[in-house]
C-alpha cells in the first residue's frame, strides 16, 4: 500500500489538506475535534496540515463524499497551497475515491487508509506486522479496481480489455489466497498467545486501557522502572508489553500495555487486532487511562468503554487514572471530576506525582479479589505446600503431628486450583 513519508526518514513532510462533513446529529465542535485528531494522524505518518475543507449536509454524496461544488473547492486549496495529498475523515467507498482522484488530481487517502499507514510504519513484532497486512489487504480488496483506471485511457483498444481483466482477476485471487493464509497464521499466532496466557494464569494481572497517547507506556515505566518506548504521537507502540510490577512483598503481578484506541477505528484493523485487545479481557484489573488536558478527554472516556463493551470487559473492576495533572490550569477540576467519577486517581506518569496512591489503590483491589482459606497438609507434600506460597498469601502457619495448617487469603479460583490438588493426596 502507499505509504506516507515518515518523519523518521527526515525527509520532507507531506501536505495535506484535510476534509470533513457535518452530519445530522452532529456539531461543528465534533468536526472540528475530530479534524484536529485527523491531523495529528497525519502528522504521526509524516504529513503537514496546510488547509481544511468542511461541509454541511445530510449524508455524503454517493459519487463524491461532498458534492461536485466542493470538490472544485478542495481542488482550489490543495493546488493554492501546492498539497500533495488529500484526507478524508471517513471511510470512502472505491468509486468516491476513484472520482476524486480524478477530478482534485491528486492522491486520495481516508481515514481508515492514514491509521493503516501509520500501523505499518509502527509495527514491529512478527504479530503486529501479520495483523497490519491482514487488515491493509482487506481494505485494498474491494479498490482493486481503482488500481487499474490507467486502462481506462485505452479504452477500446485492441487487445487490452481482456489482458487488463485478467491480470485484475489475478490480482484479486493472489490477494485472496494472501489473506486466507494470514488468517491462519493469525490464528497460529494467538493459539501461541493462549499458551503465554496459560503460563501466567498464576499471576495477578493489570492491563492499562486508554485512548492512544494518553499516557499509558509512561505510567508503565514509572510503575515498573522499565523502559518502554514513548513518543508524543499517537500510536506509539502497537504491541501488548508485559512488564513485571511489585505489589506487595513477596507479590508480584504483570502490567500489560495494550494498543490505544481511537475514534472511528477502522473495523477490519479492530478484528486484526482483536487478539492483541484481547489482552485486557484476560486481565483482572483494568487501569483506563485519561489525558485529563485533552479538551475532549470525556468522548476518549466514552470511546474507551465502548470497546471494552465490544470486548465484554465491561465487568472487570476498574480504576479510571486521570493522567497529565501537572498540565492542569484549572486545579478545580479535579474535585469535579471526583463528584462525577467517584474513586478515580489522579497522576502525572512523567513527574511521580500520585503513583504512591495509585499503588495503593491496586494493592486495595488486589487484597479485596481474595478470600480467606485454612488447609491442612501432610509435611511431606511439599509440592502441594510449595503451591500455597506460590498462589496464596500465607498468613498463619502452624505444625501439629505430621501435617502444617496454613491460614492464607487467595483470589477464589487460586483456592479451588489448592484444594484440586489437595483433594489428589487423598
Amino acid at each position: 500500500m502507499h505509504q506516507l513519508h515518515s518523519t523518521q526518514q527526515k525527509i520532507q513532510k507531506s501536505k495535506a489538506v484535510l476534509v470533513g462533513i457535518v452530519r445530522h446529529g452532529f456539531s461543528r465542535m465534533d468536526i472540528d475535534e475530530s479534524l484536529e485528531e485527523l491531523a495529528l494522524l497525519a502528522d504521526t505518518a509524516g504529513a503537514e496540515d496546510v488547509g481544511r475543507v468542511i461541509q454541511e449536509r445530510g449524508a455524503p454524496d454517493p459519487a463524491t463524499f461532498v458534492g461536485s461544488g466542493k470538490v472544485k473547492e478542495i481542488a482550489a486549496l490543495a493546488s493554492e497551497h501546492q498539497a500533495d495529498i488529500v484526507i478524508f475523515d471517513d471511510e470512502l467507498s472505491p468509486a468516491q475515491m476513484r472520482n476524486l482522484e480524478h477530478k482534485i488530481e491528486k492522491r486520495i487517502l481516508d481515514r481508515s487508509a492514514l491509521i493503516l499507514d501509520i500501523f505499518a510504519l509502527r509495527a514491529k513484532t512478527k504479530e503486529a506486522q501479520t495483523q497490519v497486512e491482514l487488515a491493509q489487504l482487506e481494505y485494498l480488496y474491494p479498490r482493486l479496481t481503482r488500481m487499474w483506471t490507467h486502462l481506462e485511457r485505452q479504452e477500446g483498444a485492441i487487445g487490452t480489455r481482456g489482458p487488463g481483466e485478467t491480470q485484475l482477476e489475478t490480482d484479486r485471487r493472489i490477494i485472496k489466497t494472501r489473506i486466507s493464509k494470514l488468517k491462519k497464521d493469525l490464528i497460529k499466532i494467538e493459539n501461541q498467545r493462549s499458551l503465554r496466557r496459560k503460563s501466567r494464569d498464576n499471576v495477578f494481572k493489570i492491563a492499562l486501557v486508554g485512548y492512544t497517547n494518553a499516557g499509558k507506556s509512561s505510567l508503565m515505566n514509572s510503575l515498573t522502572g522499565s523502559d518502554v518506548f514513548v513518543e508524543n504521537r499517537l500510536f506509539a507502540t502497537l504491541d501488548a508489553t508485559i512488564r513485571s510490577f511489585d505489589i506487595e512483598e513477596n507479590r508480584k503481578a504483570l502490567l500489560i500495555d495494550t494498543v490505544g484506541f481511537i475514534r472511528k477505528l477502522p473495523h477490519h484493523l479492530v478484528a486484526s487486532f482483536r487478539s492483541t485487545l484481547e489482552e485486557s479481557i484476560e486481565a483482572d484489573l483494568l487501569l483506563h487511562v485519561v489525558d485529563v488536558n485533552h479538551a475532549n478527554f470525556e468522548e476518549h472516556i466514552g470511546t474507551v468503554q465502548q470497546v471494552l463493551r465490544d470486548l465484554d470487559s465491561e465487568q472487570k473492576p476498574v480504576i479510571l487514572v486521570f493522567n497529565k495533572v501537572d498540565l492542569l490550569e484549572d486545579r478545580n477540576m479535579l474535585a469535579r471530576l471526583k463528584d462525577r467519577y467517584g474513586a478515580v486517581s489522579f497522576i502525572s506518569a512523567t513527574q511521580g506525582i500520585g503513583l504512591e496512591r495509585l499503588r495503593q489503590e491496586i494493592i486495595r483491589l488486589f487484597r479485596e479479589s481474595e478470600t480467606e482459606s485454612t488447609v491442612a497438609i501432610p509435611v511431606h507434600a511439599t509440592r502441594e505446600i510449595a503451591l500455597v506460597h506460590e498462589l496464596g498469601r500465607i498468613l498463619e502457619k502452624t505444625f501439629e503431628e505430621d501435617q502444617i495448617i496454613i491460614r492464607f487469603r487467595a483470589r477464589p479460583e487460586f483456592a479451588s486450583r489448592i484444594q484440586t490438588a489437595l483433594e489428589g493426596l487423598k
